[in-house]
């Protein structure tokens, strides 16, 4: 976790979950883990202490924002922080109010800082925050010591002393052994001034000897200890972090480190409790803690390792006796008959017993054998001269068992726990909390952090004669403020409210129950017999339930019902409702069952609807097919005119019937493939095929058939050439439909007309003959109407029938609102999101007008905000449209006269988390001047090497930043869980994508933009782009490559020059793939150069590019300059300084068979570096004018030539309280 768990922690605080923070600033939050919510002394710790101020001692959170209102915000916030991860039923806490009571911004949270400071800063912040209230001296009785300096004057004994206060102790890391052994140097061993460097001593007026110690005087209840891992090499002139093993107990006696008195001993020995862990480096890291659940709230779970009880004990022990000091030591004074042995001979019976002296073995880790003795003075008594030692009595009576020493066995350097010491005889829970994620961890784990790049920072300790009640124990709710333990009830609540909204959204399942008495089988399909509302009742279920608890359900409700119910799976058809099959296993979950969301359940008897047997299943599927054939146009008239009526038929019925249905002896009967009325695709049916099936004769919904009567004769609509004849060409009529919401005679008519006949002529006619207001003529239009019933865009009154692309025989709506004028554009449109677009609207707006005038007359047309300034604007047929701007006029736009749409899609700041929106660049690389091409090959020594990994460059950074071509194809938003090639996909739909020829987009490779140049490559088609962190200003660019490619993650892509003989220039670039599996060193990248150009490896030498500084840096062979003893792991790598080499980089190549000169720069290099020092010269001059100028006006005040700014401190921002 970060420092938030750690310190809420110390406040005795903890939690099954962690804070969510940024990872940036997890030094905060670990450090606020380790306050004392802890347990502390007299059950007085800070979390009682914070807890117990109420709104009359820190005010309100209400009242912050009001004026001449004191309100300690930091305290509140941290209440608030703390009842939340005691009592909130959620994985983590939200901590930006806690951040935002500091006066941090963005800026601040991000930068990274060192937890010790933190740690004193908040103190700081805690203590100015509670003056004037009962927890003023809250600090100071947790965490304030004292230390006293002394030097004693070796001629008159007198004693000179310097106290000092402390809230945590630093002790060094650097050449120590652990803790004790740094207490040790610091508190125990004296320091002698003698020989030249003699001490003045008051009393005796003169130069004397002397001895300078330190002790602990007054040890706070709880103790912080910092260990100082981060040194500077004064010769390297560097900073490093000490990563050698540093030891720490569980349990430390403090007595041998402090002031003789009186305080029982207990009052010394202190308790581990937290460690906050360092993981990085000396320039950047990571913070989590480790922290003991003392008031066991959390979820711990001990796996015990050891089941077998068959251990061999003698195995264990023999083990453990071999590890541990203590044990051995132990076990030799048992042995000792009188329980006392002086210690030079406890030394040999050490090393007769294990055959191996103290010395060689534990003096690295403990220290000294005498000094060891003393650091345990629980267990072992030392005479007054320190010569003999002997058990204390409490150890001597009673030798532990082997149970007991696997317990005492928690560290090297760990005395034994007495028993009921924490009232709790299991062992201790212990917890890692790294940021979000929480785990529980051994005591034993603890000793994977005394050394190497992941080690403990900051310990905590606590007296172990603390307490805390029991009523704490497993208590979150205990001494937490009525008011808060509210809040965190309310809001429990709603956190319950919200899962069951998820819950309820995730598992069930909206199903539509057709009810099988409300039904009726007419015209081949099932039909409502009454209202829809009546027949279909929607009905929510848990998708989890089963078969048999639905089918309960739906018992209870149809209270009416009678007899067997029949669950069937059904499906609206164009010809109505059809069932398909039955439901059976009352044991299936709705899921087994494959019933999907949305479902229409038949509910019946299984047998009949309304007194007719219904057949079911696929088989019998109905068909609503068109008819076409002829028929009298009146009574007594001897004109025929071609109808088209539907009919519907089981798929598993013959053709045949169709005759039966149109009460037809016989005839012929087509097809049309094509499903369309037009004179085409028409193929007619052999006799023979009459008797097959709708379905086999591939038959769908919405087929069209062309019947003809065998008495037609000459009549016949088909000609041998299969095209319409005229009688087909000449109908004469439309049908119009009354859709002004106008009471009408009629509610539609056929009006007679050619092709040539004007609409604004129909549409007066329709009027006429429906019989409406002639009103209407001003203000009606006609609109045609598609096969699904939907009007479309109206028809101008000025077209005729051709120009409008009506049909004869078609349908058109006669609707209220006049028709576009031919400058004007009629638009559909949805105002919403990508997953809500919202109802489909209608709007004539002028073509000359710009986008966004015209888009804002829709909106505020249909009574929406007018401001489209964040909306995003997509044509339905076409790819979507950035006009962000709205400059461009809608004539410009690529629309048809009909048969638009467009969809304004409102996208706020909250919805386009999770989503990037990037510039995407096509990168174009010039020619090189000097090219090998235009030179003898000769000369040129196989520069063109191996195809292997290697392509004519397609567009990296070359040496001159003027070859660096970039050309915009556009922006494309994508979400970050998009992985690279879904990117590739949607980069190559731009239109702009098209007329580059792209075949594939495995032949694209994909760089960052940085400094309008290609920077990092992203490799991996399949990994996420938020795996990248890309960032929300990213940019693109991307490279098309001759043939696809497939870079490892050990892989990196370098682009390589050979430099021509004689001239200062280079070869065209090319690509060299470097395995770095075996390091990343200058050896290795040299054998590789030499092997793709099939030059010897002592006949080459290279130099990395900087085009900034218009530089070539040498990469020499490090591993011939430097000695083996001084060479370090990180010292070969070409990742570091000076060269930080990376994907991209140029790599220039010299042939020393032809060229053995050491320059390897060009003429443009010395032409940008001029241009670089006449800039330099001109910011000189200008920033001297105004350094005269300014010294003019203040004559005292100088400006620097280059003024920095000063370093920016880790602040947090209190009121002032006093």
């Amino acid at each position: 976790m970060s420092f938030v768990g750690s310190i809420l922690k110390d406040f005795g605080c903890f939690c099954s979950f962690t804070i969510r923070t940024d990872s940036a600033i997890s030094y905060y939050w670990d450090q606020i883990g380790t306050l004392p919510l802890r347990p502390n002394p007299m059950d007085n710790n800070v979390k009682k202490a914070l807890f117990s101020l109420g709104p009359e001692e820190l005010g309100s959170l209400e009242d912050k924002d009001k004026p001449d209102t004191k309100v300690r915000i930091i305290p509140l916030q941290l209440q608030r922080l703390f009842a939340q991860l005691l009592l909130l039923d959620q994985e983590a806490a939200s901590t930006i109010d806690l951040t935002d009571s500091f006066g941090w911004t963005s800026d601040e949270e991000m930068r990274q800082h060192d937890v010790q400071e933190l740690n004193r800063i908040l103190f700081s912040a805690l203590e100015t925050s509670l003056v004037g209230t009962s927890g003023h001296d809250l600090i100071n009785r947790l965490y304030h010591g004292t230390i006293v300096n002394q030097i004693v004057c070796r001629e008159c004994q007198n004693i000179s002393e310097k106290q000092e206060d402390f809230l945590d102790l630093t002790v060094a890391v650097k050449n120590v052994s652990g803790l004790e052994d740094a207490l040790w140097n610091m508190y125990v061993e004296e320091e002698i001034f003698d020989c030249d460097n003699l001490y003045h001593c008051g009393t005796c007026n003169r130069l004397v000897k002397a001895a300078k110690s330190a002790k602990l005087r007054k040890l706070p209840p709880f103790l912080t200890i910092s260990l100082l891992r981060f040194n500077f090499d004064f010769v390297k002139c560097e900073r490093y972090k000490e990563t050698s093993c540093y030891t720490f107990p569980l349990r430390i006696n403090l007595k041998p480190f402090c002031e003789q008195s009186e305080l029982d001993d207990m009052e010394y020995i202190y308790d581990l409790f937290s460690i906050i862990i360092h993981k990085g480096g000396c320039y950047g890291g990571h913070y989590h803690v480790y922290i003991k659940d003392v008031d066991h709230l959390g979820n711990w779970q001990c796996q015990e390792e050891i089941s077998n009880t068959d251990v061999n004990l003698q195995t264990l022990q023999n083990e453990e006796e071999a590890d541990d000091p203590l044990m051995i030591l132990k076990a030799i004074l048992l042995q000792e008959e009188t329980n006392q042995i002086p210690v030079d001979q406890l030394g040999q019976k050490l090393l007769k017993k294990t055959g191996v002296s103290w010395n060689k073995k534990y003096r690295k880790q403990h220290g000294p054998l005498r000094k060891f003795l003393q650091l345990h003075p629980q267990i072992f008594l030392l005479s007054t001269d320190e010569s003999t030692v002997s058990l204390m009595e409490n150890h001597f009576t009673q030798a532990p068992s082997a149970l007991q020493r696997k317990h005492e066995q928690i560290l090297h350097t760990l005395a034994s726990e007495p028993s009921g010491l924490n009232g709790n005889s299991s062992c201790p829970h212990w917890f890692d909390i790294n940021d979000s994620k929480v785990q529980p961890i051994k005591e034993a784990a603890i000793t994977q952090q005394f050394q190497g790049k992941e080690s403990a920072y900051m310990l905590f300790y606590r007296k172990a004669k603390l307490q805390r009640p029991s009523e704490a124990r497993a208590n979150p709710r205990y001494r937490v403020p009525c008011h808060l333990l509210k809040e965190m009830d309310a809001a429990n609540t709603e956190l319950q409210m919200r899962r069951a909204e998820c819950d309820s959204a995730n598992n069930n399942f909206e199903l539509h129950l057709h009810l099988g008495p409300h039904y009726r089988f007419f015209n081949g399909a099932l039909h409502p017999a009454v209202s829809q509302t009546e027949s279909v009742w929607d009905l929510t279920f848990d998708k989890r339930k089963t078969l048999g608890d639905l089918r309960q359900s739906i018992f209870q409700l149809l209270e009416f019902w009678e007899g067997d119910m029949v669950l069937s799976i059904a499906k609206r058809v164009p010809a109505g409702l059809h069932v398909y099959h039955t439901l059976d296993g009352d044991e299936l979950t709705l899921c087994e069952a494959e019933i999907a969301d949305g479902e229409d359940i038949f509910v019946w008897n299984g047998v009949e609807v309304g007194g007719v047997q219904i057949q079911t299943g696929s088989d019998c599927e109905p068909l609503l097919l068109h008819i076409l054939h002829l028929e009298m146009s009146g009574e007594g008239s001897k004109c025929e005119q071609l109808v088209e009526s539907p009919h519907v038929f089981p798929a598993n019925a013959e053709v045949d019937t169709v005759f039966t249905a149109l009460a037809i002896p016989v005839g012929v009967i087509l097809t049309n493939n094509v499903e369309s009325a037009d004179g085409e695709g028409w193929t007619a049916l052999p006799k023979e095929n009459m008797k097959k099936t709708f379905r086999e004769q591939g038959l769908r919904n919405g087929s069209f058939i062309l019947v003809q009567d065998s008495d037609s004769g000459g009549n016949s609509l088909l000609p041998r050439q299969e095209r319409w004849t005229s009688s087909v060409d000449d109908l004469n009529w439309l049908q119009v439909k009354n859709f002004c919401q106008l009471e009408s005679e009629e509610e539609q008519v056929k009006i007679a007309a050619t092709m040539h006949t004007v609409v604004f002529d129909i549409r007066i006619k329709a009027i006429k003959e429906l019989k409406l207001m002639k009103e209407l003529a001003e203000n009606s239009c006609l609109r045609p109407i598609d096969r699904n019933g939907k009007l479309l865009c109206p028809v101008p009154d000025a077209f005729t029938l051709e120009e409008a692309e009506v049909k004869m025989g078609s349908s058109l709506g006669l609707c209220l609102g006049k028709a576009p004028t031919s400058s004007q554009l009629f638009l559909f449109f949805a105002l919403g999101t990508d997953i809500h677009p919202g109802a489909e609207m209608e709007v004539i707006v002028e073509e000359t007008l710009s986008v966004r005038d015209d888009l804002e007359k829709a909106i505020q047309k249909n009574g929406k905000n007018s401001e489209i300034r964040n909306r995003k604007l997509t044509l339905r047929y076409l790819n979507s449209l950035s006009l962000y701007e709205g400059i461009r006029v809608m004539h410009n736009l690529p629309l048809s006269k009909c048969n638009y749409c467009v969809k304004v899609l409102v996208l706020s700041q909250q919805q386009l988390l999770g989503f990037l929106k990037m510039p995407i660049w096509w990168y174009q690389p010039a020619r090189l001047s000097g090219h090998c091409e235009s030179h003898d090959h000769s000369n040129c020594a196989s520069f063109q090497g191996s195809s292997k990994g290697a392509a004519v460059t397609q567009g990296a950074p070359g040496p001159e930043p003027a070859d660096v071509s970039l050309l915009y194809l556009g922006d494309v938003e994508i979400s970050e869980e998009a992985t690279l090639v879904e990117l590739k996909s949607k980069v190559i739909a731009l239109p702009s994508v098209s007329k580059l020829a792209v075949q594939s987009i495995a032949l694209l490779r994909v760089w960052t933009v940085e400094n309008k140049r290609p920077s990092r490559l992203l490799r991996t088609d399949w990994r996420q782009l938020k795996e990248y962190r890309l960032g929300r200003r990213a940019e693109l660019c991307l490279e098309l490559l001759h043939k696809e490619e497939d870079l490892g993650p050990q892989d990196v892509l370098l682009r390589t020059q050979l430099r021509i003989p004689g001239q200062r220039a280079y070869t065209l670039p090319m690509d060299l793939v470097w395995d770095t599996t075996r390091g990343w060193t200058a050896g290795s990248l040299r054998q590789r150069v030499a092997d793709f150009y099939s030059l010897p490896v002592e006949k080459i030498e290279i130099a990395k590019y900087f085009p900034e500084k218009f530089e070539w840096l040498p990469i020499s062979s490090w591993n011939q300059q430097v000695a083996k003893r001084k060479k370090k792991k990180n010292q070969d790598t070409l990742q570091g300084g000076p060269y930080y080499l990376k994907d991209g980089d140029t790599i220039g190549i010299k042939n020393l068979l032809f060229d053995d000169d050491d320059d390897f720069s060009t003429i443009r290099d010395d032409i940008g570096k001029e241009n670089q020092k006449q800039l330099a010269l001109g910011k000189k001059k200008s920033q001297e004018v105004l350094r005269a100028q300014n010294s003019n006006m203040f004559s005292s005040a100088r400006m620097p030539t280059q003024p920095r700014g000063p370093e920016a401190s880790l602040s947090i921002h209190v009121a002032s309280f006093r």
